[in-house]
């Protein structure tokens, strides 16, 4: 059973979602604020974690910043504040996934399910993935498509990896940019990034136009699938 830990200070809302998630067979734990929270966190290790940004006079970002290095469990912001930078700006700082309130319950569990399959698949470690068709051999860096073999430069390959790593979760420009070319990317290398996705669709689309692997977040970054 999933573990899920809640951090709102709003008694209802909170107590909405740990209705709603328990009766949909998740294991919930939940916080009010962040002394609690860092407890729930340590003592349950949860594998996804609901996290409010505004908790009274504290910030939620705070958590995000000093757990997520620490974790490797989905966190995902559910905020009133609807704010494109500032979506970007977490998603960057590590979150994966920003839900507005109000939300649909429906919406909420759907987040949640990507959420934990994100956390499944993102293990640095793995030797291989397989998704339908879709097949890479990480330990060989060799990719594959209806079991034949497609050949990728380097550079197509690390950021296919990078996305593969992460399936399910929105990957920020920067966050790319960052894995691939390092700390010290420059703008040159933010263009080439979109030349190097056009071509990647190219060699593994089936219509590159209608992309059912490499989805883009249009000002935000790319997804590989849902």
């Amino acid at each position: 059973m999933s573990k899920i830990l809640i951090i709102e200070d709003d008694n209802s809302l909170q107590h909405f979602m740990s209705t709603l998630l328990k009766n949909n067979g998740y294991d919930v734990c939940v916080a009010s604020n962040l002394s609690s929270a860092y407890t729930m966190f340590f003592s349950h290790t949860p594998d996804l974690i609901l996290l409010d940004l505004t908790l009274g006079e504290e910030n939620g970002e705070d958590f995000l910043i000093k757990n997520r290095q620490f974790t490797e469990s989905s966190i995902i912001i559910v905020s009133a504040i609807d704010d494109f930078a500032k979506k970007v700006h977490l998603l960057d700082e590590g979150a994966d996934d920003y839900i507005t309130k109000p939300f649909n319950p429906g919406e909420l569990l759907a987040r949640v399910r990507v959420g934990l399959r994100k956390k499944t698949s993102s293990d640095p470690h793995k030797q291989f993935y397989s998704y339908e068709e879709f097949k890479i051999d990480y330990e060989k860096e060799q990719v594959y498509l209806n079991q034949s073999e497609i050949h990728l430069t380097p550079i197509e390959y690390q950021i296919l990896k990078h996305l593969t790593l992460n399936h399910g979760r929105v990957c920020t420009s920067t966050s790319i940019l960052k894995s691939i070319w390092g700390v010290n990317h420059s703008e040159s290398d933010a263009q080439n990034l979109r030349v190097f996705m056009a071509n990647l669709r190219k060699k593994l689309e089936p219509n590159p136009t209608r992309p059912r692997f490499l989805l883009t977040h249009i000002g935000v970054g790319y997804r590989f699938i849902e």
